[in-house]
């Protein structure tokens, strides 16, 4: 089969919060409908969304906001009418439907108990290990289970994404990583700043397990030795005031926020900096800011958990640090800013690394495996 009909399945409200799964979704749209199959993304209608939209989405069910496992708020699709969803299928005759986070209440197992198309899922997120309680393994583990017998092929993000899969199935899991468009970041050039301080960036969600409480202890510990540096925060959440409230209280010099950060002023900032900076604990299954950080050359200090272990490989192992020690963690930031040698051999190896996650390359990865799902299922 040349072209396919494809459905694509978010259970995230894909006009609200960007996000990993949403970029990849939208990416993986622009382009399968680029080598000419037909794509459809089907996302739950958000309730406060009164815009008309593209034909190519599918709007099903409600959403609404709910905190996640990790602390988090998230917009996703609660139940649809299953009518509603039962037409669309028969309307639409997909070839495959990719579900995206199938684990996800509840849309997609709506949709994947009504299929007889092939079905392929991605599981990207990794449950952090406080989550495995009483509590959790009583919802999460039997939830999924149920949706298992309904998917064909199984992909992830990443092995730290695949774990709670291949607790629960002896399945064969492909593991696909996440990636971003070169050329938006590419073209980027370092820029010429007035302030001749040493640049430290972090870009993120403003929350407990992204580790920033111990990047500005590190911050505040290289500050002792090192008087021309700076700290820029870019983007909102739940731990903002705090933060800023730490800052003030321990008069922390030159530490700036700046709060929500858009996607075209992104790679400016990225490229901004001296040291990209993403110190997070733990939940983290790959790390789609890392590559935008290695795109535009800027050297990387990440926190070390199994999910930016799968990205930075190789020489990159050298970013990886405990957070919660903020002599080393300082120590890491001070050789990523100050040492040449070792800030060149991590652009050679960034440059080239790269390469394998332009969207291009991945999602010539998910067209493979649909052809080779279809041709072993049909």
């Amino acid at each position: 089969m040349k072209y396919m009909k494809i459905g694509i399945v978010c259970p995230y409200n894909m006009f609200q919060f960007a996000g990993g799964v949403q970029d990849i979704v939208v990416n993986l749209h622009t382009y399968l409908s680029a080598q000419g199959h037909s794509v459809k993304i089907i996302t739950p209608r958000p309730r406060a969304h009164q815009d008309s939209v593209s034909d190519h989405y599918i709007l099903v069910g409600r959403s609404a906001k709910m905190n996640t496992p990790f602390n988090t708020m998230a917009d996703i699709g609660f139940e649809a009418d299953g009518d509603e969803i039962q037409a669309i299928l028969d309307r639409e005759q997909f070839d495959i439907i990719h579900f995206h986070e199938p684990w996800v209440p509840v849309l997609s197992r709506q949709i994947l108990s009504r299929s007889k198309s092939i079905n392929v899922a991605t599981f990207h997120a990794k449950l952090p290990e406080s989550l495995l309680s009483k509590s959790i393994i009583s919802t999460v583990v039997p939830y999924t289970k149920s949706i298992l017998k309904y998917i064909d092929t199984y992909t992830a993000v990443s092995p730290a994404a695949a774990e709670h899969l291949q607790s629960l199935s002896d399945e064969h899991v492909e593991i696909i990583p996440n990636g971003i468009r070169l050329e938006q970041f590419t073209h980027t050039n370092h820029l010429t700043r007035k302030n001749k301080k040493k640049r430290i960036v972090y870009l993120g969600r403003l929350e407990k397990r992204k580790g920033i409480e111990h990047l500005l202890s590190a911050y505040a510990s290289l500050r002792e030795s090192h008087k021309d540096v700076e700290l820029i925060i870019g983007g909102n959440g739940v731990k903002n005031n705090m933060l800023q409230r730490i800052v003030a209280q321990y008069e922390i010099p030159d530490v700036t926020f700046l709060g929500y950060v858009t996607e075209e002023d992104k790679p400016y900032l990225l490229a901004s900096a001296d040291v990209f900076c993403s110190p997070a604990l733990y939940g983290e299954s790959f790390g789609i800011v890392l590559l935008e950080a290695m795109a535009v050359g800027t050297p990387v200090v990440a926190g070390n958990n199994s999910g930016y272990a799968s990205v930075m490989t190789g020489k990159g192992r050298l970013s990886l640090v405990n957070p919660l020690s903020t002599s080393d963690f300082a120590q890491r930031l001070e050789l990523l800013l100050y040492d040449d040698d070792v800030r060149e051999m991590w652009r050679v190896w960034a440059a080239e690394t790269i390469k394998q996650y332009d969207f291009s390359v991945i999602a010539k990865q998910y067209e493979s495996v649909y052809k080779q799902s279809l041709a072993q299922h049909v």
